[in-house]
């Protein structure tokens, strides 16, 4: 075996001095919250005396208990199903609005492109507590100027109603991240090389088909990537039900389950509880993500 050369160990120290403080920041940031998240949720508090008021408090393990008392309770599983649900028609809404608008930015034909893109990114900018702020004002009868106009026209609609409130909030989350999707693939349109579209127009290939067979597959690692990114933000719904919960009776405690989580922690003070909701939150984040990018690796490999 060929022993390294001096320049060969410099160069490997070199490059590990540079990943030394990613490592520290990455194993003190992401791992050591969730070993810690896991390991809380293992645990339980033992209080002693008369009705467990006494002043001795102690941690015991509990195995998977705070599992079992997560999952059988029927708040924190009806905010999954209505994330999910959530997710099933925003995500895909949210995907077709960002893609439709860079292919419009990046035709031939468009003009005040640079306006246009910096228009509809702004509201990512816009944080998701002041997004929902903004949106509770247009939302709440009264005050409303969509509800006004509504009522003019002889339709009573409420925004914030328990039938309607879901679809509310996907406004906002659809509103203030479709521009950030959208430049995502704009970047990755402007990889593709423009030799393409030439020959596709010299072969008589009109703008809709040039779309359709050059532009969709080539930014296919893009739309998975900001589907992907989707669905993990859709499962973390939680600011915007936070920021409406003030105005509306339609949004309990525990509406979706970032927020069920949050409450058992901070209002029930049942942090072991809330860690083993956060761990399966983060479990089912990982199912779904992984779950997809399966299903688009198959039937690319399929396409292929």
């Amino acid at each position: 075996m060929r022993r390294p050369t001096r320049g060969e160990i410099r160069n490997a120290r070199a490059a590990s001095g540079f990943l030394l403080p990613f490592a520290a920041l990455f194993l003190l940031c992401f791992v050591a919250p969730i070993a810690y998240a896991l390991y809380t949720s293992l645990l339980k508090v033992e209080r002693s005396g008369p009705l467990g008021l006494g002043g001795g408090a102690h941690e015991v393990f509990t195995g998977l208990d705070n599992y079992a008392q997560a999952l059988q309770d029927p708040t924190f599983t009806a905010g999954f199903g209505r994330v999910l649900l959530f997710g099933l028609v925003q995500v895909p809404l949210m995907i077709v609005l960002a893609t439709a608008l860079a292919l419009l930015l990046e035709a031939a034909s468009a003009r005040w492109v640079g306006f246009f893109r910096t228009a509809f990114f702004l509201p990512y900018g816009v944080p998701g507590v002041i997004a929902s702020i903004l949106w509770g004002f247009l939302y709440v009868p009264g005050i409303s100027p969509f509800v006004e106009m509504a009522g003019s026209v002889g339709w009573d609609v409420d925004f914030l109603s328990r039938s309607s409130v879901l679809w509310a909030i996907a406004n906002i989350v659809t509103w203030q991240y479709a521009g950030y999707n959208m430049l995502v693939l704009i970047a990755q349109l402007k990889s593709v090389p423009v030799e393409l579209y030439e020959a596709a127009r010299i072969d008589g290939a009109n703008a809709w088909q040039v779309a359709r067979h050059i532009k969709l597959p080539l930014i296919r690692p893009a739309l998975v990537l900001t589907t992907v990114f989707s669905i993990i933000g859709t499962l973390q719904l939680f600011a915007e039900p936070l920021v409406l919960q003030p105005l509306t009776n339609s949004i309990d405690s525990g509406y979706t389950p970032n927020l069920n989580a949050y409450n058992e922690a901070f209002k029930s003070n049942n942090q072991n509880v809330a860690a083993a909701e956060a761990v399966l939150l983060a479990l089912v984040a990982c199912a779904l993500s992984f779950g997809f990018l399966r299903v688009v690796g198959r039937r690319g490999k399929d396409g292929a």
